[in-house]
């Protein structure tokens, strides 16, 4: 089984804080997730997640006008500089202090940055100046010059649209104007008379207002004017300046303003409040459009696209994305992530779909092409502890702390059965029969294992001998066995389906945190407290192997922990474990930072993943600095809230005491931990649910240059020379493969005669033929030679017939993309067909009448009006010509005196 699983998506939060971003056109929208950044694309509906990741949160980003160049700002203001077309990092670099505003100017030559009260402007990297060119070519960042004027944070910089000028908005209660170069006659002015801290500051669209916003609710209209008090012929260049002309207020009650947004297009300000309303107002006579509420927490940040049409919102408490179209009053995107952490996660059978469950009541539905999710399940009333799919059907049971077991249908998307106990128990474990027709579960509170049947929903057993709580339950793939873990130190398998319903208990050194069974249902793996790994033969009952992954799992100290990493003991264990498809590997997670790969059959530790080295969670450091270590404890901890200069940043609203449950509780240094992974049924990828999200792995697709049984001789140029001179097709192919060049494979793939493609394929070397399987399933999504393809296809399955069954566990992943490659095109296929049915009717129709109407006269020509002379060309050259090269009724309607069938129209049209 390969090993080499690279970061490919991260799932389960869309939003955590900071600023979001459309791309230039309005169809992307950029959302920092951590220390990540997401890529919706609001039109195909997808999303991606960008494969660099920064030391702390990601506090600001901005994007180039031209969209290519993404910055992102950490907390600690260490920013990385990325190729978006590419998702290529180019550039680190550190500003030395937290960024609180960060904005491009509209011409990508400079981008300005709040620093705390002082604002830089720097150029951009690659800025085609001709004096400055040198020093880019070193130095990425250049500084342009600072300003320091401001006494308070700088929360927002907008530019004018000639990038001459720029405004900043401050907690200082001001707003000031400033130029990028010294300009005559102009000196940087203050707008000065809010009464609380400005949110933003925004020009009009012809330069001649300024808009600003606080947060107390208040608009301003600022205009280049004289005193108001003086006629007209009195001014002169000296009385004026910018003054308030007018005052607006937004009438919340209580509400405070947290963000807004202006639209210099469309004359649109969007305000989010912190009650979850927002507003969307017209200005300058700021007429009301509309106002709406969106949630019950407040709206952390608003933005708008380049066309005014979309709205997007993040609100970071419940960690919820927003796109509104404000015209039609409709959500083009509206997603929310788990606002608690995951407990477990489980692949749909097909492998389009993971599901997870968490500590916030929720079932989500995610889409693994998409990223989103597609449906949100909240019928349990407390934490979901367990997912499992039955193997055959849409069916998903869950189990929770409320004390039911669930059946949902994942085709009509209801709850259609509810299994419940007849004491009250929280359920923290299940398994469902492979044939779905029995689920058991285990409790914390009850050492017995409940079983129900689906059909009815009746309590079938109850099964005892555990002495401690059952922690972990497994059914055997091929069903018949049920295998339990307790917190007692054993694991009992039990034969349900048997008359007598014995099990045989399995004594273990620490309590069990987790089971799993190997696909073949020959045997089981268990993990332990003591970080131990043992493996268990089922029908012997006794254990065949064993490892210690303390060493192995083991890292990253916690903020609180008064040990070193290496001899802290909460670590050192997996608390969950799962066999890969085919059986040959182990993968396990824990309360760490580190995902472990084994191999099952040689007990060796493959593979290490680094599921996070984000410093704001606990946990992802080998060391604490002693400096952040003061009397009080861990500076991380000490709660610093009642000295935050505003009001609603003082309130305290987390529970007192809670742990679980609580989302204030967890947003503050949440410890890095893997709750639940999970292979694909492919075996080509798997997925993690940790803190930071539901992170997925998969095997690179795009193969990178493999010189594998490479010479010199082989190069492109020698590789065309075999194809067009001496015409020996398989040299050509098999030399293009090792080469790897997918514009060299396409060249001779095309290049190669319909009627040679059995001879080339029989005599295909069998060490390449996974790969051109591959390569002609995409060949056939992708190629209008629709035939071509399927000649391919035909000869692959006909000639390697035998190889491909043999190997069948290697190829699968093949396999199955040729199946859907044939399957879709087919579709297409037949709806074309359906398509042209009408046409091919009414062809032969307006011929009959042509017919009828021409009568005996065959000999007169068709005259083709409304054709241009491409079109005519077009029709004649698909038309048989008659002699006098005129297109004749009798050539249509005629062949060899026989009607042209049906068959044959649908090859001329």
């Amino acid at each position: 089984m390969k090993t080499d699983f690279k970061f490919s998506n991260l799932l389960g939060t869309v939003y955590c804080q900071g600023n979001l971003l459309f791309s230039p056109d309005g169809t992307h929208l950029y959302s920092p997730v951590g220390n990540r950044v997401t890529v919706f694309n609001l039109v195909d509906n997808k999303s991606y997640t960008l494969p660099f990741s920064h030391r702390k949160n990601i506090a600001r980003i901005g994007l180039t006008p031209q969209g290519n160049l993404l910055l992102s700002v950490d907390e600690d203001g260490q920013a990385i500089l990325t190729n978006v077309p590419r998702r290529v990092v180019l550039y680190h670099f550190s500003f030395r202090h937290s960024v609180a505003a960060l904005s491009f100017s509209p011409s990508g030559r400079y981008f300005a940055v709040g620093l705390g009260r002082k604002i830089e402007v720097w150029h951009v990297p690659s800025t085609p100046d001709s004096n400055t060119q040198g020093d880019l070519e070193f130095a990425p960042f250049v500084r342009h010059h600072t300003h320091t004027q401001h006494f308070d944070d700088v929360r927002h910089i907008e530019w004018s649209s000639d990038s001459r000028f720029f405004l900043s908005a401050s907690k200082d209660l001001t707003a000031r104007i400033w130029s990028l170069n010294p300009e005559g006659g102009f000196t940087p002015t203050v707008l000065s008379g809010h009464r609380q801290g400005l949110v933003g500051a925004w020009f009009s669209k012809d330069q001649e207002t300024i808009y600003t916003v606080s947060k107390d609710g208040a608009v301003f209209d600022w205009k280049y004017t004289g005193r108001p008090d003086l006629e007209d012929e009195m001014h002169d260049e000296s009385d004026m300046q910018w003054r308030i002309v007018n005052r607006h207020y937004f009438m919340q009650n209580s509400a405070t303003l947290r963000c807004a947004a202006f639209h210099a297009e469309s004359n649109l300000l969007v305000a989010g409040f912190s009650n979850g309303l927002f507003g969307l107002y017209e200005m300058p006579d700021f007429n009301v459009i509309h106002t709406l509420s969106i949630s019950q927490n407040e709206i952390d940040f608003v933005t708008i696209n380049k066309s005014g049409e979309w709205l997007a919102f993040g609100s970071s408490n419940l960690g919820q994305l927003l796109v509104w179209e404000w015209q039609s009053e409709s959500y083009i995107l509206k997603q929310q992530g788990h606002h608690d952490s995951m407990n477990a996660l489980v692949y749909s059978p097909d492998g389009q779909r993971i599901v997870t469950t968490a500590d916030d009541g929720k079932i989500k539905v995610w889409d693994i092409e998409s990223g989103f999710c597609i449906v949100t399940f909240t019928e349990h009333t407390s934490g979901v502890t367990a997912c499992e799919f039955a193997k055959k059907g849409s069916v998903l049971f869950t189990s929770s702390l409320d004390g039911s077991i669930r059946a949902w249908d994942l085709i009509r998307y209801r709850n259609f059965r509810t299994f419940t106990a007849p004491e009250r128990l929280s359920f923290s474990c299940m398994a469902v029969d492979p044939s779905g027709e029995v689920v058991a579960a285990g409790s914390l509170d009850s050492f017995d294992i409940h079983i129900w049947s689906v059909q009815t929903g009746q309590l079938l057993d109850r099964l005892t001998g555990h002495e401690g709580p059952v922690c972990s339950l497994a059914f055997a793939p091929n069903g018949g066995l049920l295998v339990s873990g307790s917190w007692d130190r054993t694991a009992r398998i039990w034969s349900i389906f048997s008359r007598t319903q014995t099990s045989e208990p399995l004594t273990l050194q620490a309590d069990v945190l987790d089971i799993a069974f190997r696909p073949d249902s020959l045997q089981i793996a268990i993990s332990t407290l003591d970080g131990q790994l043992t493996f268990w033969s089922v029908s012997e009952a006794e254990q065949v192997a064993g490892l210690d992954g303390r060493r192995d799992v083991s890292g990253g100290r916690k903020i609180g922990d008064r040990r070193t990493a290496a001899n802290v003991a909460g670590t050192k264990s997996f608390s969950t474990i799962r066999y890969s498809t085919d059986g040959t590997c182990l993968l396990a997670g824990g309360n760490s930072k580190y995902i472990c790969l084994y191999s099952a059959t040689t007990m060796v530790l493959l593979k290490k993943f680094t599921v996070s080295v984000n410093l704001s969670l606990s946990g992802t450091q080998e060391f604490l600095n002693s400096k952040l270590l003061t009397e009080a404890g861990p500076a991380g901890l000490i709660d610093s809230q009642g000295d935050a200069s505003d009001l609603e940043d003082r309130i305290d609203r987390s529970l007192p005491g809670s742990k679980r449950g609580d989302p204030s509780a967890r947003k503050r240094m949440a410890e890095v931990r893997v709750n639940g992974v999970a292979f694909s049924p492919s075996g080509t990828a798997f997925c993690a649910a940790s803190t930071e999200g539901l992170l997925i792995y998969s095997l690179d697709n795009v193969v990178q240059f493999d010189p594998f049984d490479l010479n010199m001789e082989i190069t492109p140029a020698s590789t065309l020379q075999v194809l067009q001179q001496d015409k020996d097709y398989l040299k050509a192919l098999v030399m293009a493969f090792r080469l790897n060049e997918a514009g060299l494979i396409q060249r001779v793939f095309q290049a190669i005669p319909y009627t040679d493609i059995p001879l080339v394929v029989e005599h295909f070397p069998t060490v390449y033929v996974a790969r051109l399987l591959r390569y002609v399933a995409a060949q056939t999504e992708q190629s209008p030679h629709v035939e071509f393809c399927l000649l391919w296809i035909k000869a692959l399955v006909d000639k390697h017939g035998a190889w491909l069954t043999a190997n069948r566990g290697k190829v699968d992943v093949e396999l199955r993309v040729v199946a859907r490659a044939v399957a879709k095109m087919k579709d297409e296929v037949r709806r074309l067909a359906d398509e042209n049915v009408y046409m091919v009717g009414y062809l032969l129709g307006q011929a009959a009448g042509e017919k009828a109407a021409l009568g005996s006269g065959g000999a007169e020509s068709i005259e083709w009006g409304g054709l241009d002379d491409g079109e005519e060309g077009h029709v004649k050259a698909l038309m048989p010509a008659s002699a006098s090269g005129q297109m004749t009724l009798d050539d249509i309607l005629h062949k060899d005196g026989a009607e042209v069938s049906e068959e044959e129209w649908i090859g001329v049209e």
